[in-house]
């Protein structure tokens, strides 16, 4: 944060705090997984409410091979990651996920390319196409996942690409050069790869949750080598595969510390961005693994869902030291919570949608319902919050468009012709949406 912007908030709450550091941030600029604060609002003005693929689209262009991450967005670049594999026959496949535990539901690749597209902005052109990583025998990835689902983050010239186990690499926007990969920190994901990175100060900060191993792990902007890496210190269940979590970090700033609020498996952590310390921890309080939800923050509590098996959302408060579960949780609830998509909190109400479409609107302050609904189709994505609406994308394409407030009320349902599991980005009047087969830029026109 500027030293004269740090100054200013020591005297705030941390929720302005939080909205000073987003609008510090250009207009135009969406850096990283869910927009300048990580919370899926926008405050654009103009944005497109209706749209098919005939009306209100700028240009579509194709993104070839698969990929879930979400566009990021400065100046004139739009930035996501795709991955090029090589098919193996059905034989190939069982014989390689013969020697797979638990793997329903699993899939496997042949020699893979994961890549960086750049398009710009203003025409749908691609600007860059750069490989990455080459992974010969890659791991199994879940049927819903892809092995370029982590969205990348956009810091001054450089973007900074994350792929779990596979690496991290840097590359310089304007030229497209590779500055440094690193692929030491390596983890068994299980079902592929999912954390996405944020970037502080001079640090990339990663979730790396397997299997086999759970840490959280800060990378130095410039070379790319370990500043610090801190192990998960909350009890695990027992079984490897209930170990995991493939959610993204949220930097905090709360009284004059840079907080990382970090979801694992079982616990959520708020760390010292400057040197990893665990400051405190707190528990789901039951079995909570494969964690996917990104956190969303109001003035001094942070919001959590735990996912799988059947997902919880808590409220904590992230004021305090220690194991916290006693002693820092406002409430919680066990009803309809997502496992995949992120929430939204605007003013006093938090908003989200279940994996299979139920749509819920609590009080943020005590949990209680507000109300309930049910949205047509399953769901991944993550929602988008604009001009008080909110946005629900589907997986078969379609997004349902709300009237944000205490009542249930639809506004639009505007389809496009491919899944969507990728969260939306904007940038200025547009929004851009990635299905599985293109990069649409929405505009009213």
């Amino acid at each position: 944060m500027h030293p004269i912007l740090n100054r200013v908030t020591r005297r705030l709450s941390p929720l302005l705090i939080c909205i000073m550091t987003a609008v510090a941030v250009a207009d135009d600029e969406w850096t990283q997984f869910r927009g300048p604060d990580g919370q899926g609002v926008s405050q654009a003005i103009g944005l497109p409410m209706t749209w098919t693929e005939t009306e209100n689209i700028v240009w579509k262009a194709a993104i070839p091979g698969e990929g879930h991450s979400s566009p990021v967005i400065s100046g004139d670049q739009i930035w996501l990651t795709t991955a090029i594999a090589e098919q193996l026959s059905e034989a190939e496949m069982q014989e390689r996920l013969s020697a797979v535990k638990n793997s329903q539901g699993l899939l496997l690749a042949g020699t893979l390319r994961l890549q960086a597209v750049c398009i710009s902005r203003t025409s749908g052109e691609v600007l860059h196409n750069i490989t990455l990583l080459t992974v010969e025998k890659p791991e199994p990835k879940h049927a819903l996942n892809s092995y370029a689902s982590p969205t990348p983050v956009i810091s001054g010239n450089r973007v900074f690409f994350h792929f779990g186990t596979y690496g991290t690499v840097a590359v310089n926007r304007e030229t497209g050069e590779l500055l440094w990969k690193n692929d030491s920190l390596k983890l068994e994901h299980q079902n592929g790869p999912g954390s996405s990175p944020i970037v502080w100060q001079d640090f990339v900060i990663v979730h790396l949750d397997g299997t086999d191993t759970q840490s959280i792990a800060a990378l130095k902007c410039a070379t790319g080598e370990v500043a610090w890496q801190t192990k998960r210190s909350g009890q695990m269940d027992p079984t490897p595969e209930l170990q995991k979590a493939y959610g993204t970090p949220l930097l905090v700033e709360l009284e004059d510390r840079p907080l990382v609020i970090s979801q694992a498996a079982n616990w959520v952590y708020g760390y010292d961005a400057r040197d990893g310390k665990e400051i405190w921890k707190a528990s789901y309080g039951k079995l909570g693994f494969s964690t996917v939800p990104r956190p969303v923050v109001r003035g001094d509590t942070v919001y959590v869902a735990t996912s799988y098996m059947q997902s919880r959302l808590l409220a904590v408060k992230m004021t305090g030291e220690g194991d916290v579960t006693g002693t820092h949780i406002a409430w919680m609830s066990d009803k309809q919570i997502p496992q995949k998509p992120s929430m939204i909190l605007l003013g006093e109400n938090i908003y989200f949608v279940s994996d299979a479409g139920i749509v819920r609107c609590l009080n943020a302050e005590n949990g209680d319902e507000k109300w309930f609904s049910r949205l047509p189709g399953d769901y991944s994505a993550s929602p988008l919050a604009a001009e008080g609406r909110i946005y629900f994308f589907n997986q078969d394409g379609v997004c349902t468009v709300l009237k944000a407030g205490d009542t249930f009320e639809v506004l639009a349902k505007n389809p496009l012709d491919s899944a969507i599991m990728a969260s939306p980005a904007v940038a200025g009047k547009s929004m851009f949406v990635r299905t599985a087969t293109a990069l649409y830029r929405i505009e009213q026109k």
